[in-house]
C-alpha cells in the first residue's frame, strides 16, 4: 500500500496525454518512473512488444479516450468487468488498467534483470480483451472520502487499544520514507485531475501507510491469538477502503467524462 501502483501511473499520465495536457515524452517518463523500461505486448496490429509511446498512440487510434485502474485482490474484483481470463491475470498482478472507448485492458508483468548489484526492473504490459461493462465496486470520490475518514478513525481506535500503532525501526523507516517522498514535491496525480481526487488519493496513501506499518511492526502488544485476530480484522476493511479510494481517485477523470456523455 505504500508504493504507487504502476497501473495508477499509467492511467493518470495516460489520461493526461489523451487529453492533450502533457507531451508523450513527459507521460512516458512519469509512467516508467524508476523502472528501466516498459513495453506493451499483444497490442492489436502489432506482432511484437512495442514501447509505451507507440502503444499509447495506437490505443488512441483504436478509440481509447480514457484509462481506468483496477486493484483487485482475492474475493474483491475491484475495478474489473471481465471476462474471466482478464480478471484472473489482473488478480495475479493485483492491478490492471482498463481502457475506456475500446474493449481492451493492460496487466503488468514485472521482471528483474541484470547482474547482482546492478539489477534493474523491466515491465511488460499484456494487452487483452475486456468486457465493456461498469467496473466492480468503484465508489464516487465523495463516497471514498467519507469511507476513508471513518475507516481511519475506527482503525486508529482499535490499533491503539491493541498497542500496535507502529513503533521501532521498521515503522520509523516507513514513516521517514513517506515524509521524504511527500516533501520532494511530487505530483500526486497527473495534470487534469480535480483537487478532490488529489486529496482522496493522498488520504488513501496515508491510510495505506498506517496499514503497512501495522503489519510490519510485529505483534506489538497483541500478544494473544484473539488480539492478533482483532488486529487483522481491523486492518482488512481499512486496506479495502484505501484501495477503493485509490481506484476512485485514479478513475475520476474518466467517470466525470462518462457522466457528461450520458
Amino acid at each position: 500500500m505504500l508504493s504507487e501502483p504502476r497501473s495508477g501511473r499509467l492511467a493518470a499520465w495516460g489520461n493526461a496525454l489523451l487529453a492533450g495536457l502533457v507531451s508523450p515524452d513527459d507521460a512516458v517518463l512519469a509512467i516508467v518512473g524508476e523502472d528501466a523500461v516498459h513495453r506493451v505486448e499483444g497490442l492489436p496490429g502489432e506482432s511484437a512488444p512495442v514501447g509505451l509511446t507507440l502503444a499509447l498512440g495506437r490505443l488512441r487510434a483504436l478509440g481509447v479516450t480514457g484509462l481506468r485502474v483496477a486493484l483487485p485482490t482475492s474475493g474483491h474484483p475491484l475495478g474489473l468487468s471481465g471476462p474471466p481470463a482478464f480478471n484472473a491475470r489482473a488478480l495475479d498482478a493485483e492491478e490492471a488498467v482498463v481502457c475506456y472507448g475500446a474493449a481492451l485492458g493492460l496487466v503488468p508483468e514485472v521482471y528483474e534483470a541484470g547482474p547482482a548489484g546492478d539489477v534493474h526492473v523491466e515491465v511488460v504490459w499484456h494487452c487483452l480483451p475486456v468486457r465493456e461493462a461498469p467496473p466492480a465496486d468503484v465508489p464516487s470520490l465523495g463516497e471514498a472520502e467519507r469511507e476513508l475518514a471513518e475507516a481511519l478513525r475506527d482503525a486508529t481506535d482499535v490499533l491503539s487499544r491493541l498497542d500496535v500503532a507502529g513503533s521501532g525501526p521498521v515503522a520509523e523507516a516507513a514513516v521517514d520514507a513517506y515524509r521524504a517522498r511527500a516533501e520532494r514535491g511530487r505530483e500526486v496525480l497527473a495534470p487534469g485531475y480535480p483537487p478532490r481526487a488529489v486529496r482522496v488519493l493522498e488520504l488513501a496513501q496515508r491510510v495505506g501507510l498506517l496499514v503497512s506499518v501495522a503489519y510490519e511492526s510485529g505483534p506489538g502488544g497483541a500478544v494473544s491469538a484473539s488480539e492478533m485476530m482483532a488486529r487483522a480484522e481491523a486492518l482488512r476493511p481499512v486496506e479495502r477502503t484505501a484501495r477503493r479510494a485509490q481506484v476512485a481517485a485514479y478513475n475520476s477523470v474518466v467517470e466525470e467524462r462518462e457522466k457528461g456523455v450520458r
